[in-house]
């Protein structure tokens, strides 16, 4: 029995899904054992490090912040680390500690040990001090409340905006006497100075819009300097080219380095934010008018591109005026950067134990999935063996539809396949031998006629035998075709043919078998009959042949058999002689209004000598081998061979051919 081996259904199916194939399952079990080693192994190393942790650890944590602070202080103000010696003993001593610093290639700056034989440093750092990109970590921690800028730029880090002591101490004044007049009309301020060195009125309850109301406002104090409208401008050209490379147009910085009225840039240092109340007219006069230049819409992607800019022309103005970034490490006086503790007895215990029942779970895991794995493999492995023994048919159970499942019944399948060849093999056989013990028994019966002197050697006599010869010899013509085709040396010729003419002379040749019979045979006609096909010509007329045939035995007097063919990806408009030339196959169907084929045999009708009728009368059908052979001569041509049928309606045989020919092959394989 053949199971339509478009097989490729079966070849095609879809994948396991990963939640019930076996590697899910493996995955899984992984995944817990993994979880459950990392839990415990979590569990443990809170329970018995952190309290160590934080009684050797806690407060050297806020002493390193402090020291980075220090240093990275001390590089915002200066622009090389030279004496920077002096700061890094006065730390080491009072935090007891080892404090070093070297170049980004480990050249040594700085050192506090003092001993002949200096320790190596740790292979990492415990920071990096660069005020242009400030730990965020680090900084946190410092006992100085400071911000730090959204651009990781510390605020001490002000270069060409440090104010000289002459505009230093003009704008002290002014803050001094605003401090006083706030503080004289009930409103507590006090002065203070920023990195800059500018001064600014900071009003207890940071509530500036309570100055508005008087005439002591502190917003006379925001109107750049001299200094600072000359590094402002610097700032503003740079940050200009860096948008001008991403084909952006020009920015206008304010002091705070504000833009339109939109997001605002830290300032360098603790300068005043961008306040909504105008300069007092008195500045806003002394002040040369600027250009008026109109609004300018910024969108999101703007400021984002401007903020951007504006940050790296911060770390490019103030590259010469800040230290170059040091690796800083911090150790205690022996050079080891982590103190180390002992684990007691009973936390000795507990890991052992952990470690125990971990392993226990994983192991009785590996073994239940090991055991589900190998019990079907088992079953496979006997089913096997009884088969190679001589069973028949040997079967497994099917318990999933997971690899092992499928791998089950793809052996199920494989052993009633091989039981199937088993039975067709012994079936052939005998039909093969019935077939030829017909004709030659008929002959060896007239032979033996004559030589008795019971029939004369006439005519009649010769004809009888001549039939009887050419039977025999068409059912070994039949037997040499098919050993060629699965021996893959079936040859084949191909040259264009029309599908029309070989459709009509198929249908003259057998015509007058059909009207013996009572049967129309027809071709109809249409565009697919126009089509040129790359083929074989005389292995194409023997196939439709044989279904013509085929149809008109099993239809009854009165009724039809037709021929069409078609293409079956539609037509293009403009071909001369009006074939399909836009088909990527051609269609040949033989229909016929005969008794139709029972649903039960029509996967068994391509099979050799196979006949719905088993006493296998020549009146009631051939030798079996016909369809057979047309199978494998569609397949010759790389095409396929099908049939419908509808029980006491008719059936259609169909042969499906690639409309470039059979790929320039020769032979079938």
């Amino acid at each position: 029995m053949r199971r339509d081996r478009g097989g490729e259904g079966r070849r095609a199916r879809s994948r396991v899904p990963l939640r019930r194939s076996l590697l899910g399952r493996l995955l899984g079990v992984s995944a817990l054992v993994a979880a459950c080693s990392v839990a415990a192994t979590a569990w443990l190393a809170v329970q018995t490090t952190s309290g160590a942790i934080k009684q050797e650890q806690g407060q050297n944590l806020t002493a390193d912040a402090r020291i980075y602070d220090t240093l990275l202080g001390y590089a915002a103000r200066h622009p090389t680390w030279d004496g920077v010696d002096a700061t890094v003993r006065e730390l080491a001593e009072q935090s007891g500690r080892r404090v070093a610093l070297t170049t980004q290639s480990r050249q040594p700056l700085a050192d506090s040990a003092t001993a002949a034989t200096v320790p190596a440093l740790p292979p990492e750092a415990s920071a990096v001090v660069d005020p242009l990109s400030v730990d965020t970590v680090l900084a946190a921690r410092s006992t100085e409340v400071r911000g730090t800028a959204a651009d990781r730029i510390d605020p001490r880090a002000v270069g060409p905006f440090l104010l000289p002591a002459a505009e230093r101490a003009a704008l002290r004044r002014t803050a001094d006497r605003q401090a006083v007049c706030l503080n004289r009309v009930g409103i507590a301020a006090d002065v203070v100075v920023g990195p800059s060195g500018r001064p600014r009125v900071q009003m207890v309850g940071n509530d500036p819009e309570r100055a508005l109301g008087t005439r002591c406002d502190p917003a006379d104090l925001d109107a750049p300097t001299r200094t600072e409208k000359k590094a402002l401008i610097a700032l503003n050209d740079l940050a200009d080219a860096c948008l001008k490379r991403q084909d952006r147009g020009k920015v206008r910085l304010n002091r705070d380095l504000s833009w339109g009225e939109g997001v605002a840039v830290p300032v360098p240092g603790p300068l005043s934010a961008p306040r909504p109340a105008p300069e007092p007219s008195d500045a806003r006069e002394a002040a040369p008018a600027p250009a008026v230049e109109p609004p300018r819409e910024f969108t999101g992607e703007d400021d984002r591109a401007i903020a951007s800019c504006v940050g790296t022309a911060r770390s490019e103005q103030l590259s010469s005026y800040v230290a170059s970034p040091a690796l800083l490490f911090i150790g205690d006086g022996g050079g080891a950067t982590v103190p180390g503790f002992d684990l007691s007895p009973a936390n000795t215990a507990k890991i052992a134990g952990a470690a125990a029942l971990v392993l226990a779970l994983t192991v009785g895991a590996s073994v239940l999935a090991g055991a589900r794995l190998v019990r079907p493999l088992h079953a496979l492995t006997g089913a096997a063996q009884r088969m190679r023994d001589g069973e028949g048919h040997a079967s497994v159970p099917v318990s999933g539809d997971d690899e092992i499942g499928r791998l089950a019944a793809a052996f199920n399948d494989m052993s009633a396949h091989r039981a199937r060849l088993e039975e067709q093999r012994k079936a052939m056989v005998s039909d093969v031998a019935h077939e030829l013990r017909t004709p030659l028994s008929n002959i060896r019966g007239w032979l033996e006629a004559a030589q008795d002197g019971l029939a004369d050697p006439d005519p009649a006599f010769v004809s009888s035998l001549l039939e009887e010869a050419v039977q025999l010899q068409h059912i070994i013509d039949d037997l040499q075709d098919l050993a060629a085709a699965d021996a893959g040396v079936l040859r084949l010729h191909p040259e264009p043919v029309r599908v029309g003419e070989l459709l009509s002379q198929v249908a003259a040749a057998h015509q007058a078998r059909a009207e013996t019979a009572g049967v129309t045979l027809t071709v109809e006609a249409g565009a697919g009959t126009a089509t040129i096909l790359p083929a074989d010509p005389v292995r194409l007329r023997q196939a439709v042949g044989n279904l013509v045939s085929n149809a008109v035995r099993h239809t009854p007097a009165g009724g039809r058999v037709t021929l069409r063919a078609y293409g079956s990806f539609g037509t293009q408009d403009g071909d001369e002689d009006g074939s399909e030339s836009g088909a990527r196959e051609v269609v040949i169907e033989v229909a016929d209004t005969g008794t139709g084929i029972p649903a039960g045999d029509l996967p068994y009708i391509f099979d050799r000598f196979w006949r719905a009728e088993k006493s296998r009368s020549r009146r009631t059908g051939g030798s079996g081998l016909g369809l057979a052979i047309v199978r494998k001569l569609a397949e010759a041509h790389c095409g396929t061979a099908s049939a419908t049928s509808t029980e006491g309606e008719g059936s259609t045989f169909t042969l499906r051919l690639p409309a470039g020919g059979p790929d320039g092959m020769t032979t079938v394989s």
